[in-house]
């Protein structure tokens, strides 16, 4: 039987940990032919993140060393599953669409799916700084790689794990998201790229947009100098808008989207 790992990377969380896993589909999965490893990364939390998502039956993977790229690589490289599905610890990501992405991954023989948040973002999901951001460092990319996604800095993908064997990933921090896009577009593996519903963040922010903007462009630059080869165009290609349906919501995701 086939496994999926859905891998979250986790910094302070503890408020939110509990309706993330709970989240998680996992009957669906099953149901689906897929064996589940729940894998949170914990990175360096102080406030019991690690313990409550253990509580809550996660297998939980401390990464001392802080940052966004270095939680993932170690969730990468300790994981158990064929497949991996990634998303964030805060609520934003609806992990109730994992079987319908997972069916399109195996039905279109794909080999990485990214999602995109912008194409129907609801304005009190994100800040209008962020949202700029996002918009432009998303075309940034397109421009200087030609890859064929809208949204380069979506922290929810599925892709097969053999992918990383060939993939040359060096970003510890934020620009780990769009870095690991450009390289599975650019190794030449099948890509396409879903709209999803994004919801407005539980707990504090974390997000330091301007320094992480700027962390991010500048990977962009110096991975395009290294690469040498001149961008191809891509026309973005979508497919239908993938949302979780009420009937599908674990009780405490579904109470979420109720109070929001």
């Amino acid at each position: 039987m086939t496994t999926v790992s859905v891998i979250i990377p986790a910094y302070n969380e503890q408020e939110n940990i509990p309706q993330t896993i709970a989240a998680i589909p996992t009957e669906r999965l099953r149901a689906a032919g897929y064996d589940v490893e729940i894998l949170v990364v914990d990175n360096a939390s102080t406030d019991g993140t690690g313990e409550r998502a253990r509580e809550h039956g996660a297998r939980v993977l401390v990464q001392p060393v802080r940052g966004y790229g270095n939680a993932y690589r170690a969730g990468f490289a300790n994981c158990a599953g064929d497949l991996i599905a990634t998303g964030d610890a805060d609520l934003t990501y609806p992990f109730e669409i994992l079987p319908e992405a997972l069916r399109r991954l195996e039905t279109e023989r794909l080999d990485f799916l990214n999602t995109d948040r912008l194409a129907t973002l609801d304005p009190q999901s994100m800040t209008r700084s962020h949202v700029w951001g996002n918009h432009a460092l998303s075309f940034v990319t397109r421009q200087l790689f030609a890859v064929p996604f809208r949204d380069s800095q979506s922290g929810m993908w599925i892709f097969r794990r053999h992918l990383l064997d060939r993939m040359r990933l060096r970003s510890g921090g934020m620009a780990f998201s769009q870095e690991l896009k450009v390289e599975a577009y650019r190794t030449g593996f099948r890509c396409a790229e879903i709209p999803i519903a994004y919801y407005p963040r539980g707990g504090e922010t974390k997000n330091r947009t301007m320094r992480d903007g700027i962390g991010n462009l500048s990977q962009l630059i110096a991975a395009r100098i290294r690469s040498g080869r001149p961008p191809q165009p891509v026309a973005p290609a979508h497919g239908p808008v993938l949302t979780a349906t009420v009937g599908a919501v674990d009780a405490p995701h579904a109470n979420r989207h109720a109070r929001d």
